[in-house]
């Protein structure tokens, strides 16, 4: 909770904030990768800083964050942050760097709203920063020590198979021959590669195996991106990648409650470890599955899509195929209007943003609590930036 004469003082200065944030996030990331260029080279993503998602991102999650604390003070922010905090997890980030960052980040901010950053806005924004550096620096904390430590291991592809013409599955198991910790459905690692320029270049996967295996399996699409092409273009049998332990909120709960899956695209692959789980412990409720693609040649996983939802007691699949849709699926976008959803559903959403909110409004008009709709997007979450 902000003190009051802070919460004042953020109040006053917040619409004068929020309107340059994106000119302080830009200067910030300038001078932090001119101080540190090694962050930029082997932890943060080259593809998203040259694109601006990365400081969209930063500057809807520090607007947000704040407006919360002053619509909201006397709740933890905990939930809000959990997302941003299995990132950084999934990344090894350490408390020491929120001091860099801080640094950097108090820079621009001075830089871009000059004589305006008075002692006492500078220590209102101060007390802004360090409650949700500290929030996420427990958090990060709480899901190391369950993970078992903050480090990656080297594993090595043990089969590949190409699932579409532009997605494939790599299966790997850790070099080192210890066990393989178990994962909850929805999750994801982190992937580390070495390019030819000598970077080291992380992304971050879901789990599209069944949990429990000894094995952990990630589907890759094909993207113009550093990572995802070099996997595709270089990476066989044989091949070791740097792989992090599991993170993710997009898990399931809510026992026996309806559910609902609803992906498009390369958004499948937690959802087919999520069915791969409800059937495997025997899910008595009935489960929605929802997928929209392009067409039945471009969804990935589809065998196992259908397999274990077959498997569920209570199920009902809708295919949405943009052409060539056969075999009782639909033409066109995912579309929930003739779809039943039974009351006390909760939705489970992994895709293209505008696929997301679509979906999720959709959801709303037929009575789904927006409480019980969650989401994983692929990429920095701009879902608060927009």
């Amino acid at each position: 909770m902000l003190s009051p004469s802070s919460a004042a003082t953020v109040r006053a200065t917040l619409p004068a904030v929020g309107a340059a944030i994106e000119e302080i996030t830009e200067r910030f990331y300038a001078r932090l990768f001119a101080a540190h260029p090694e962050l930029l080279r082997n932890l943060f993503n080259r593809g998203n800083q040259a694109s601006g998602a990365q400081k969209q991102a930063l500057a809807g999650s520090i607007a947000a964050f704040a407006t919360m604390l002053l619509e909201h003070p006397d709740q933890r922010p905990d939930a809000m942050l959990g997302r941003i905090a299995h990132k950084h997890a999934s990344l090894g980030i350490a408390p020491e760097q929120y001091e860099v960052v801080h640094e950097h980040l108090f820079a621009a901010i001075a830089e871009v709203l000059g004589d305006a950053v008075t002692p006492e806005v500078a220590a209102a924004w101060d007390e802004v920063y360090w409650l949700m550096a500290r929030t996420l620096i427990g958090l990060e904390r709480g899901l190391y020590e369950e993970s078992g430590g903050s480090g990656t291991r080297q594993w090595e592809v043990v089969e590949r198979v190409p699932e579409t013409s532009d997605v494939i599955t790599l299966r790997l198991r850790p070099v080192d021959g210890g066990p393989v910790s178990g994962f909850r459905a929805g999750q994801y690692v982190s992937v580390g590669v070495d390019l030819p320029d000598g970077a080291h270049q992380i992304r971050q996967y879901s789990l599209s195996g069944a949990p429990g295996s000894g094995l952990r399996q990630i589907s890759v699409k094909r993207i113009e991106g550093e990572v995802s092409a070099f996997l595709h273009a270089h990476v066989e049998v044989g091949d070791r990648l740097t792989l992090s332990e599991p993170y993710g909120d997009l898990v399931l709960t809510g026992g026996s409650r309806p559910l609902l899956l609803a992906s498009a695209g390369i958004g499948v692959t937690p959802m087919v470890a999520m069915l791969a789980s409800l059937a495997a412990d025997g899910h008595p409720g009935p489960v929605t599955v929802v997928h929209g693609d392009r067409s039945p040649a471009d969804h990935a996983l589809r065998a196992d899509h259908e397999l274990y939802a077959e498997k569920l007691a209570d199920s009902a699949c809708h295919f949405f195929y943009e052409r060539e849709a056969a075999d009782g699926a639909r033409t066109g976008l995912v579309d929930l209007a003739g779809i039943p959803v039974p009351s006390g559903t909760r939705a489970y959403l992994c895709g293209p943003l505008p696929f997301m909110r679509a979906v999720r409004a959709q959801l709303i008009e037929k009575g789904v609590a927006p409480a019980d709709i969650h989401y994983e997007v692929f990429g920095p979450d701009l879902w608060l930036a927009s």
